[in-house]
């Protein structure tokens, strides 16, 4: 099972210089028909590479922030659909192109407003119509991104032996968009597509602004947290005073720093009660904490249970709990532990 190509664009983009002072130009080298295409040079380059891209499996939600497969929502005000959305309508104009020349001026108004983003690079862009026939009448578009390898060596012959390809392009690390996204074979989400951009620079991310994407765990549960503690100060500072906006100022400060410090503001069963909340949600959510050099990551559902936090002298204390250990790697003496009764250990900490 494979895509058969309609229509496909093949465009070449040229940077000179840096910065803003950056000329940008575009080439739209060929544009294709069916027949054109499986005569190409292109049909064994990307041959397989669109279901590839079909099948790159994407969280809804991704259990990390930077992550490179990302689904993307068109984003529409209330009260109107789809076709009031500029990107949304770029797509469909491409996706519904009936003749080469309609499909070859909608891939030109892509290309130039890929072109004119901020931090785009130098490559070949194309820009492909393909059927599923097995389960679609309409074609899917696909956008694929191809930056220029410099100082490629490819062995020709046994006279040069050896030829310097100046600008080549592989299909490693080639950035693709997908639309409509296929959550599952036969099943179409026309509101949505699929990114991929392997680089950190986000040139897909720049190019769609009319494209939402969804949010990753740790930004949904961090929103839960916040949410949770303005219940707390709601609830603790009825009237607006002093102290209300002192509260409110230092959860904006732990928001946003990078590395937090524990608060020590809730009791444990405060803790257990919100937690509680977000793993219905969210069972898998990570636990992830450093205590000086050490580090320690586990379940948010294992607090309380397996993962407990104390103090012993103003010090601070985590105790993991379970049945089984298992070392790896690097061999150590501690393998041999015949472990002390916690009694003992809790004696010896108060000694310290």
């Amino acid at each position: 099972m494979d895509f058969d190509i309609q229509y496909l664009s093949f465009s070449i983009i040229n940077i000179e210089g840096s910065g803003e002072q950056a000329n940008k130009t575009y080439k739209q080298l060929a544009t294709l028909d069916e027949y054109k295409y499986s005569e190409s040079p292109l049909k064994p380059f990307l041959d397989g590479e669109l279901m590839k891209i079909t099948k790159r499996k994407v969280e809804r939600h991704p259990k990390s922030e930077q992550v490179p497969t990302k689904i993307g929502r068109f984003i529409v005000e209330p009260g109107y659909d789809l076709a009031s959305n500029p990107n949304y309508n770029l797509f469909n104009r491409i996706r519904g192109a009936a003749q080469i020349d309609d499909f070859s001026k909608s891939c030109r108004e892509l290309i130039q407003t890929y072109t004119d983003t901020t931090a785009v690079r130098g490559g070949v862009l194309i820009i492909a119509s393909a059927k599923l026939n097995k389960y679609f009448d309409e074609p899917f578009v696909f956008v694929m991104k191809c930056d220029f390898e410099q100082k490629v060596a490819s062995i020709t012959d046994e006279k040069t032996l050896i030829n310097n390809v100046e600008l080549a392009i592989t299909t490693k690390n080639m950035k693709s968009i997908q639309y409509p996204y296929m959550p599952e074979e036969g099943m179409l989400e026309v509101g949505e597509l699929k990114i991929h951009q392997a680089s950190h620079a986000r040139y897909f991310e720049d190019f769609l602004k009319g494209v939402t994407y969804e949010k990753s765990m740790p930004e949904i549960v961090k929103q839960q947290v916040v949410d949770l503690v303005y219940e707390e100060i709601d609830h603790v500072f009825s009237e607006p005073s002093e102290e209300r906006v002192q509260a409110e100022t230092d959860l904006e400060v732990w928001a946003t720093s990078p590395k937090r410090e524990l608060q020590e503001k809730w009791t444990e069963e405060q803790v257990m009660e919100a937690t509680t909340r977000i793993v219905e949600h969210a069972p898998e959510i990570e636990l992830k904490l450093k205590l000086d050099h050490m580090s320690i990551k586990g379940l948010l559902a294992d607090f309380g249970d397996c993962i407990h936090i104390a103090k012993v002298n103003d010090r601070y204390v985590v105790l993991l709990e379970g049945d089984m250990f298992q070392f790896e790697k690097n061999v150590s003496p501690v393998e041999f532990l015949k472990p002390s009764e916690l009694h003992e250990i809790v004696e010896k900490l108060g000694r310290k």
